[in-house]
């Protein structure tokens, strides 16, 4: 008797299938699996979804500017690769009708300033948020 086979890949929250199934197979029902994989991502997306940060919500936004976006975007992040104060390599940076969204973690206040800074000195920028732009470790927060 032949096997159903089915590969399902999940990526940027789309559901991708692909393989052959028999129509009697009981174990394998093409339907349950794809009924699974269904759940599967609902309960991905729901993980996703309590933990969304502020470059996340620009990314999924509608720009008016997409093309002026993208260039904002490419030259905060090569100025702040460019840059010896700040770790670019920590740094997540999104761009939505000129608000420049900062994320990630990083080892003090100052770098975190130090890109703040860099991305309101960009041609472009008209708001920095860097409001999931962090430092040190949960107990420098709490002191």
């Amino acid at each position: 008797m032949t096997k159903s086979r089915i590969a399902i890949a999940l990526a940027t929250g789309l559901m991708f299938a692909a393989g052959a199934a028999m129509a009697n197979d009981p174990v394998n029902d093409p339907v349950d699996t794809q009924a699974q994989a269904t759940q599967e991502v609902q309960d991905a997306d729901a993980v996703q979804d309590a933990q969304v940060s502020n470059t996340d919500v620009l990314d999924e936004m509608d720009s008016d500017q997409p093309v002026e976006d993208t260039w904002i975007t490419t030259k905060v992040k090569s100025s702040l690769l460019a840059d010896t104060d700040t770790s670019g390599l920590q740094i997540e940076v999104e761009t939505n009708n000129g608000v420049v969204g900062l994320s990630g973690q990083l080892d003090s206040q100052e770098q975190v300033d130090a890109a703040v800074r860099i991305a309101e000195g960009i041609e472009g920028v008209v708001e920095v948020d860097a409001s999931d732009l962090n430092y040190g470790t949960m107990a420098d927060y709490e002191q």
